[in-house]
């Protein structure tokens, strides 16, 4: 999945600027930033499938999965993966439409935007394209080629997985899975180092857009704004590996708490989402502050393409997990006996902390994307001749309201998705339940009916994906067309502000959750009084409440803010051009952000 993603996603993009270079043949820098500004429609499609398969896949994977765990689990005692559960193949299917499609979705269209932004910010620096006195696109290839190496890289790591590391023993899991992360890092690292010679030795860029003050700036510049994205990117999975993964405090202190009922493992598990946001939330401003005085917008680009550069192995070990969860399923559907189960359970749990790591990458990538593509936007909305941004000033009561209402968008948007599948999880409640009257299904005797359970997810998740989809493909053209690019220039940096946190809270949250419950599953949770706690306990329900209120957080609303983030950014970018022919009411609401 993880080489498949990433070639596909490279060697289409390739392409397509080697097309549209044959036939629009660029001659001077107007002309290679319009080519740059078509070819953003790329990531503007990779976020458009993200956010189906992220928002859409998310709802339908856990209208299943909450279903199943309360009326299965909780109310009759059934195993995880029961075969007399009826909702319990509709689970397995939303792993793979949520887990895997989604996942997969978002982190190609983050590749996709990140590149396509470098790529703009790029042909806006003159310097960049015009080397040797002559107009050259061999600046553009410096995104493209930080990617192969990255791809390079994985393959190493991968033979070194595969054939070298030799996981015999479950405590090696976790570890096989945390090594392959370090040393693709590392080997991603040391290719990128000759790969900045197809840059200019130095060149010149505008330190701000609205003034004419420029800044030098050299290659190894480039190298360490890469560097920076990419190593922030490997501290990340590592703060949130603590956060999420059972064989650290913060989880065990939630088994602790599940003693004293679910209510204080709630409280727990919530205070150690917000608490998980401190480390990465600092360890994006340092790169933005570091990229930004480096190389600008161009910067944080970069930083964003070097975070993502290793997504062969990270790809690799978030799919690890919903592929060890559907093994796990399909033994247990087969009744292949518990000894299978412990292993699969095992592998599950390494695969929920790996993808909660998954997760970090792709909230950090998405926050340095949408920065990036904010920053290509405000390039672009400065050059406008009808209507253009000529300052940024939070003074500006324009910018200040759009900036609130931004702000206010991912909790609307989360609001909607939580609700969507807490309506979805009741469709599928009432039908297990009245399958559930015929006791013969619980004892084994008539198989379910599982393709209506199928169907209550599909369509309750095709259903409820169209409101928050549209408030995030309407709200910055609305904003745009209807009133001028400076509030669409408020309203992105705020979602981004307040999506960034609020996203890492709901991911690690959940994780959180889902690893307390499978801790006191693996028999390891040993209470004050020397007792050992397990499936059936108090603490067992418990925690399944817990793993049950975080399943929306961590696989449907948390993942999903990547996307407002980045889909409304792209949309900015691409839509920028009808909104300098537009902006309807900037006239008679005097909307002129002065300088």
């Amino acid at each position: 999945m993880g080489f498949v993603s990433v070639s596909l996603g490279l060697g289409i993009l390739m392409t397509i600027i080697l097309v549209y270079e044959a036939i629009k043949d660029p001659q001077t820098q107007h002309d290679y930033e319009m080519l740059m500004e078509l070819i953003a429609g790329y990531g503007l499609g990779g976020s458009a499938m993200a956010l189906f398969g992220r928002v859409g896949g998310g709802i339908y994977t856990k209208a299943a999965d909450v279903g199943a765990d309360l009326v299965g689990k909780v109310e009759n005692d059934l195993k995880e993966d029961s075969p007399r559960n009826p909702a319990t193949i509709a689970d397995n299917v939303g792993d793979n439409v949520g887990d895997i499609a989604g996942m997969g979705s978002d982190l190609f269209g983050s590749f996709a935007e990140s590149t396509c932004a470098a790529l703009v910010l790029i042909a806006s620096t003159e310097d960049l394209i015009k080397m040797d006195g002559t107009f050259s696109s061999n600046a553009l290839s410096f995104p493209l080629l930080i990617s192969s190496a990255g791809i390079v890289a994985c393959f190493l790591t991968s033979i070194f997985g595969i054939h070298i590391y030799k996981v015999n023993a479950i405590p090696k899991i976790h570890r096989a899975l945390n090594i392959q992360l370090l040393l693709s890092t590392i080997l991603t690292l040391a290719i990128c180092v000759p790969l900045v010679y197809v840059l200019p030795e130095t060149w010149k860029f505008k330190e701000d857009v609205f003034t004419n003050i420029m800044k030098e700036a050299n290659r190894w510049y480039a190298y360490v704004a890469t560097a920076t994205g990419l190593i922030a990117g490997f501290m990340i999975g590592l703060s949130t590996d603590y956060y999420t993964s059972d064989s650290h405090g913060p989880v065990r202190e939630m088994a602790v708490a599940c003693t004293s009922g679910p209510a204080i493992n709630v409280i727990y598990g919530m205070a150690l989402g917000f608490k998980s946001t401190i480390i990465p939330i600092i360890l994006i401003a340092i790169t933005i502050l570091l990229s930004v005085n480096l190389l600008g917008m161009f910067g944080v680009a970069l930083s964003a393409i070097g975070m993502l550069s290793t997504l062969g192995i990270g790809l690799a070990i978030d799919a690890y997990g919903p592929i060890s969860d559907n093994a796990g399923g399909i033994a247990e559907m087969s009744e292949l006996g518990d000894n299978i189960r412990d292993i699969t359970d095992a592998l599950d749990a390494a695969g929920n902390t790996t993808a909660a790591v998954g997760k970090g990458f792709a909230i950090g990538s998405a926050t340095l994307v949408g920065l990036a593509l904010y920053g290509a936007f405000i390039t672009r909305s400065a050059a406008n001749e009808k209507h253009p941004i000529l300052s940024i000033d939070l003074n500006d009561p324009w910018i200040f309201c759009s900036l609130l209402i931004g702000a206010m968008l991912p909790f609307a948007f989360s609001a909607l998705t939580m609700k969507s599948v807490g309506f979805a999880a009741e469709e599928m409640v009432k039908e297990v339940r009245e399958q559930f009257k015929d006791r013969r299904i619980i004892t084994g005797e008539i198989e379910p009916n599982y393709q209506k359970c199928i169907a209550v997810s599909t369509r309750a998740s095709l259903k409820e994906m169209i409101l928050p989809g549209l408030l995030v493909i309407i709200t910055p053209i609305f904003f745009g067309i209807i009133f001028h690019p400076v509030m669409v220039a408020g309203l992105l940096p705020g979602s981004l502000l307040s999506g960034v946190q609020m996203a890492i809270s709901m991911s690690n949250t959940g994780g959180a959750w889902d690893n307390c419950k499978k801790f006191i599953e693996g028999d390891e949770y040993i209470n004050s009084n020397g007792e050992r706690k397990t499936k059936g306990s108090d603490e067992h329900k418990a925690a399944i409440i817990g793993d049950t209120i975080g399943d929306p957080l961590k696989d449907t609303s948390g993942p999903s803010l990547n996307i407002l983030i980045k889909l409304m950014a792209i949309i900015s970018l691409v839509f920028a051009g009808i909104f300098e022919q537009t902006s309807l009411l900037s006239k008679p609401l005097l909307i002129q952000n002065k300088p």
